[in-house]
């Protein structure tokens, strides 16, 4: 290899072939085809800025000129746009639509372009980068959910008489019935009471989310969102054509002041909130704040959808408002995905006996019904303990990762900006996360960078962390070296 600043003896992108002068194509071509393939994989998101030319340069070896004629092959394909005076940027598709705080109180939400996407969020977190764990997943290692009793319970539900009753015709359009007395007995243990018939099975917890939203909502309404949040609902929400509110998540639940500003200004219709164990902050509601948003539900006439997706792990007696509310103006979905079996995509919701007709049209016009040999195995799983059983087994091994995640973290120079809890951390790292992202990907690891869990993107220094895929400290290794030298960057004169 040449010793010149074009000679790049390793593949900064791991898993690839080694960039070469020797190869066909001319080492911006390489360059360019390896963004390029990352803006189709969805790994970087439209709006994602490029790194600039000089950084770029730096950090593959590579000329200022090779990657300026890289930069200008992405342009002519139509996969980047260049700002002046800015750099470059992943073209944008649609974008979301989102109010403002400084506009709370005007007539219309502002429509901002935010150029988050769930697309980018889902197909990263489960791109195969190889073996690692991933420290940006949003799910426990599938050996973490290994079980024996999982299979035992499918073979016992789908002998010869049993499958045939429930494969050949189909399900009861609410849910199978025994998996649905089974979760109102279940939910008793929270303090919901609510009988099987205001219980209607889903096709895991987001489609509960996507029928609540399509049951109550038309296209234009406004919708108040918790921010940070999840990117998925921000995105499913615009999806719809909703008017995006987000408001600010703080440790003891979401900001009233702004709660009550905009529904003065806007009469949201739908509160969307994780009121225990909250992504990715891990903050759980307090009592005072839950009868609070209670209050102004009633006030101003919406409805509030209590997403409890982490329960199993959830410390006990945490606050939820569908409990204090006993289901009047609260809408309660959770699902089975965070603890068990991700591919039965198993959801519920639990909704007040006047809007069950209406939520059950809705699902029948999506999905008919719903698989019912699975849903019969998970009522055994739960009737015999045995699920309880695994979710403890689980909460005591999370309870170790997380204490060894957190000293690995604060180690590697990132700061816990909300107490560690649950199974996701968000810290601090100090320098621009989204920037960092590429950098990790180039090293085989996908980390979540905060600017993701807002629903207009912004740079940001914060991360989630999940607490079970980041145990690796060859990963914080690298991290550390990647941060520091990101951080020594933008001190540089």
């Amino acid at each position: 290899m040449l010793n010149t600043p074009d000679a790049v003896p390793t593949d900064p992108f791991a898993g690839a072939p080694a960039r070469s002068r020797m190869a066909a194509q001319t080492l911006a071509g390489q360059l360019a085809e390896r963004f390029a393939a990352r803006i189709r994989d969805h790994l970087l998101a439209p709006g994602a800025r490029l790194p600039s030319v000089r950084h770029c340069a730096a950090q593959q070896g590579l000329s200022p000129s090779t990657v300026v004629a890289a930069y200008d092959l992405l342009l002519a394909q139509g996969l980047v746009q260049a700002q002046r005076n800015r750099g470059f940027f992943v073209r944008e598709r649609a974008p979301l639509r989102a109010a403002s705080l400084e506009a709370v109180a005007s007539p219309e939400p502002v429509r901002m372009a935010a150029p988050i996407s769930a697309a980018t969020l889902i197909r990263g977190m489960f791109h195969p980068t190889g073996s690692r764990p991933q420290p940006g997943a949003g799910v426990l290692p599938p050996e973490w959910l290994e079980t024996t009793f999982m299979s035992a319970a499918v073979r016992k539900v789908s002998g010869h008489a049993a499958l045939a009753e429930v494969s050949l015709r189909y399900g009861e359009p609410q849910g199978d019935g025994q998996l649905r007395r089974v979760l109102a007995t279940r939910l008793q243990s929270l303090g919901l009471h609510a009988g099987p018939g205001q219980i209607i099975t889903t096709v895991g917890a987001t489609h509960a989310l996507d029928i609540v939203s399509r049951t109550l909502l038309k296209a234009g309404d406004a919708v108040m969102v918790e921010e940070p949040g999840w990117a998925v609902e921000f995105a499913r929400l615009d999806a719809l054509g909703m008017r995006i509110l987000p408001v600010p998540r703080g440790p003891a639940g979401p900001d009233l002041a702004v709660m009550a500003r905009y529904c003065q200004a806007h009469a949201p219709k739908l509160f969307v909130s994780v009121s225990v164990l909250h992504n990715p902050t891990g903050q759980c509601l307090s009592p005072a704040s839950a009868h609070r948003v209670l209050q102004l539900a009633q006030q101003h006439d919406f409805h509030i959808v209590e997403d409890d997706t982490y329960s199993h792990i959830a410390p006990e007696h945490a606050t939820r408002m569908s409990v204090l509310d006993g289901l009047q103006r609260t809408i309660y979905v959770s699902g089975f995905a965070k603890i068990l079996v991700p591919n039965w995509r198993v959801g519920f919701l639990v909704a007040p006996p006047d809007l069950i007709e209406r939520l059950l049209d809705t699902k029948l016009l999506a999905t008919l019904t719903t698989p019912s040999l699975l849903e019969r195995a998970l009522a055994h799983c739960i009737e015999s303990g045995q699920l309880r059983r695994h979710a403890e087994r689980i909460r005591s091994r999370l309870d170790t990762t997380r204490a060894r995640s957190v000293k690995l973290a604060q180690a590697a120079g990132c700061r816990f900006v909300t107490e560690p809890s649950g199974l996701f951390g968000w810290v601090d790292t100090g320098v621009d996360t989204e920037a960092l992202a590429q950098r990790m990907l180039d090293e085989g690891y996908l980390i979540a960078p905060g600017s993701l869990f807002h629903a207009a993107r912004a740079p940001s220094t914060l991360m989630r962390i999940n607490f079970a895929t980041t145990q690796d400290a060859a990963f914080w290794k690298i991290f550390r070296r990647l941060s520091d030298g990101a951080r020594q960057r933008s001190c540089a004169p």
